[in-house]
C-alpha cells in the first residue's frame, strides 16, 4: 500500500487556511512570523496569502473577523 506524503508548501498552504479560518488576519501573520524565525522569508510567501488584497479589503475581514468573533479573556 502507497502512502501519499504531501509535499511541504502544500502542507504549509493548508495550514495557512485553516488558520485564517480560525484567527484574523494579524494574528495569522503574527503566527507565521513566531514560526519562520531563523528560516524562510515571509515576502516569499506574502503573495500566496494576500494575492488579490487590498489594504482597504483586508482591513475590512479584519473588522468583520472581530464583529463575528467573539472576545477572549487576555491571556487565554
Amino acid at each position: 500500500m502507497a502512502v501519499k506524503v504531501p509535499r511541504e508548501p502544500e502542507v504549509l498552504r493548508e495550514a495557512t487556511e485553516v488558520l485564517l479560518r480560525h484567527m484574523s488576519p494579524s494574528n495569522v501573520a503574527r503566527v507565521l512570523a513566531a514560526w519562520q524565525v531563523g528560516s524562510g522569508d515571509y515576502r516569499d510567501i506574502r503573495g500566496q496569502l494576500f494575492e488579490g488584497e487590498t489594504v482597504e479589503s483586508l482591513t475590512e475581514k479584519i473588522r468583520a473577523f472581530e464583529r463575528e468573533t467573539p472576545e477572549t479573556p487576555s491571556g487565554v
